[in-house]
């Protein structure tokens, strides 16, 4: 029933403003705790994803599938022993390799002389950024469906290794989320779900058009602790409010976007996001005459220029058009290859 209901759910525009405004500000208090007390990462993605369904229980349902696809995991770490590798630790990176195995790949166990297959969660080609729907971005819908985009994807994995036991971190792009891995042997590794492959920092850093000092600065490519991990769940609530009512003008979308700064002074999305935000602020003062002067236009300005000085630089049209063709020409690849 849940399941379905993930699948089908609409949201209901008609609902008062100020219903709305009083919901997301209880969730909002709800992730401010989250994230003071540094709580479990699935806890504040369900929590985002319930203000989207109001009456669905998206914990429980995140909390047993995450047991379910973690019990696979153990399945294939059993069956999977990496003899060679033989480090300290040896075990996060096994979990780890099993993590992205069962996520990306077919899964095939052998129980009682009959072959068990369960197929990889894959890349949604159809709305992946869920302009759409929304719900295409959620870890709910994935896991309804085994179909997403690199958030939910790489949510997911987080989900997934916090639950085991394993350690991994959360690492941002221009448009785009991705894992970074740690192990004694090989040292810093990337992993990109979408299209299952392990790429450089370089590459990264070509495909996305990220700027060196952008990276120096950890604007971008840098590893992301729990509690800002779970800032990017605020971020998410964020858009969601943006999404459902278009209003930039209460404060609701500044105040997500000052917590996820608190927790993570850099997050790129967050920097952006309140820039574009005071600057629709600053129009429609303008527009309407307002009686008296603001801080709005300052603090636009300087919202701006402290992202420039980090580095960001927005990605050319053409450049970000062909990015995204390759993306889902790689995610296709990876699909016909299993």
């Amino acid at each position: 029933m849940l399941q379905s209901s993930v699948l089908y759910a609409q949201n209901n525009k008609n609902i008062n403003d100020s219903i709305v405004l009083s919901k997301y500000q209880n969730t909002l208090n709800t992730l401010t705790e989250t994230i003071q007390q540094n709580q479990q990462f699935y806890k504040a993605v369900a929590i985002v994803e319930n203000a989207y369904f109001d009456t669905l229980d998206i914990e429980d349902f995140i909390k047993e599938k995450a047991k379910k696809i973690s019990g696979v995991v153990k399945m294939h770490i059993a069956n999977n022993r990496l003899i060679k590798y033989n480090a300290f630790d040896s075990i996060n990176y096994r979990v780890n390799a099993s993590i992205h195995s069962v996520i990306a790949d077919t899964t095939k166990f052998i129980l009682k002389d009959t072959t068990i297959s369960i197929a990889p969660f894959s890349f949604n080609f159809t709305d992946p950024l869920g302009k759409k729907d929304i719900i295409n971005t959620f870890v709910s819908k994935l896991l309804a469906t085994r179909q997403g985009n690199c958030q939910s994807l790489t949510y997911l994995y987080k989900i997934l290794a916090d639950k085991l036991g394993a350690k991994c971190w959360i690492a941002l792009a221009p448009g785009h989320m991705y894992i970074k891995n740690y192990s004694e042997k090989v040292g810093w590794y990337n992993t990109e779900l979408t299209s299952a492959t392990f790429p450089s920092d370089a590459y990264i850093m070509a495909s996305n058009y990220i700027n060196p000092k952008a990276v120096m600065s950890g604007l971008y490519m840098d590893t992301l602790s729990n509690q800002q991990a779970i800032a990017l769940c605020v971020l998410d609530l964020a858009h969601l409010y943006e999404r459902q009512t278009k209003n930039y003008y209460d404060g609701f979308i500044l105040k997500c976007c000052n917590l996820v700064l608190k927790y993570h002074p850099v997050n790129p999305m967050a920097l952006l996001l309140k820039a574009e935000t005071l600057k629709k602020a600053l129009i429609r003062e303008k527009s309407t005459f307002y009686p008296r002067l603001t801080s709005t236009k300052k603090e636009m300005e300087n919202t701006y220029l402290k992202l420039f000085d980090l580095g960001y630089r927005e990605m050319p049209l053409k450049m970000k058009r062909q990015k995204q063709k390759e993306e889902k020409e790689n995610a296709k690849k990876h699909l016909n290859d299993k």
